[in-house]
């Protein structure tokens, strides 16, 4: 069974290649995200994500800074999220500027899928280098 650090950089490797059925497999029907936004359960919920932010940024590239596994169900890391704003974000039209943010990310895992993940991020951040904010 894969442990919970394992899954975590398989997700993000998944995002990155656009690859949604496989990021369908990695998350528990239960699977809960809680981001900027709000919470969003299910499957559905993570792949809608990861498809928000790749068709928003094409290019984006997830760069896992620093990884603590406090245990095998637990995997917390810092990241660096690079990308060019080619595609619609939410209602932003594109703006081909570069952005580059650093969040935390944390999933849960039970019986070797995601249940839980929670997303931290300074979105304002990411508003002031479009330039919307």
């Amino acid at each position: 069974m894969q442990k919970a650090a394992d899954l975590h950089r398989e997700m993000f490797a998944a995002a990155e290649a656009h690859d949604f059925e496989r990021m369908r497999d990695l998350f528990a029907d239960d699977y809960v995200y809680v981001g900027t936004d709000g919470v969003e359960q299910g499957v559905d919920a993570s792949v809608a994500v990861a498809e928000t932010f790749t068709s928003a940024f094409p290019d984006l590239r997830i760069e896992i800074r620093h990884q603590h596994a406090p245990s095998d169900g637990v995997s917390i890391v810092e990241i660096v999220v690079r990308g060019t704003h080619q595609g619609d974000l939410e209602g932003i039209a594109p703006t081909g500027k570069a952005v580059e943010v650093v969040g935390c990310n944390v999933i849960e895992a039970e019986n070797g899928k995601i249940v839980r993940e929670r997303d931290y991020y300074d979105v304002m951040s990411v508003m002031q280098q479009l330039g919307v904010a």
